[in-house]
């Protein structure tokens, strides 16, 4: 699906999709090797080779109508109900009511306090945007609608470890990448 861009503010881009798609249209298409998978949000994926420098995950989506929080996250592994839970490296929750973009990480049981302080609040009530998720080679570097958002230094230094993407809460995704 071609998309196209428009300034919407100052210096903020805005995407728009050409069609609308109903709700039961809005699943993620992933391309796999020619073939095309259809997934909806609360959604995860594994990511072939792990995190590794220069590797980036791009995410278009649409904030939902009437938004509460969504989530995002980078795991190694999926975590078990025998084998507890995964380390995570990244996990980004969006609070729309208090307009807060948390961050914060967990290695071995143990969360990190959440990080609040971001330059500004990207995600409005029922319009696209698009997130990209570079791996640098010391930190993670968010970016929305081209400006970046924040950096986030690796807690979880065994890059390839992190091998899978999740989503779920108050958004829909169009396009995974």
């Amino acid at each position: 699906m071609a998309e196209a861009r428009r300034v919407t503010a100052p210096g903020r881009k805005k995407w728009v999709f050409p069609h609308q798609s109903s709700p039961e249209e809005l699943k993620v298409g992933i391309s796999d090797g020619g073939a095309e998978k259809k997934q909806v949000v609360p959604f995860r994926r594994h990511i072939t080779g792990g995190m590794q420098p220069g590797k980036r995950l791009v995410l278009f989506g649409t904030v939902d109508s009437h938004p509460d929080r969504f989530y995002l996250g980078l795991t190694c592994g999926c975590g078990t109900s025998t084998g507890g839970w995964p380390d995570v490296a990244l996990e980004i929750c969006v609070q729309f009511k208090e307009q807060q973009i948390l961050r914060r990480a967990c290695v071995s049981g143990s969360w990190d306090e959440p990080i609040r302080d971001v330059p500004f609040f990207p995600f409005i009530r029922a319009q696209p945007f698009k997130m990209e998720i570079f791996c640098e080679q010391s930190r993670y570097l968010v970016l929305v609608d081209g400006q970046q958002l924040f950096g986030f230094s690796h807690r979880v230094t065994s890059l390839s470890d992190v091998d899978t993407f999740w989503i779920k809460g108050s958004i829909a995704v169009t396009k995974l990448a």
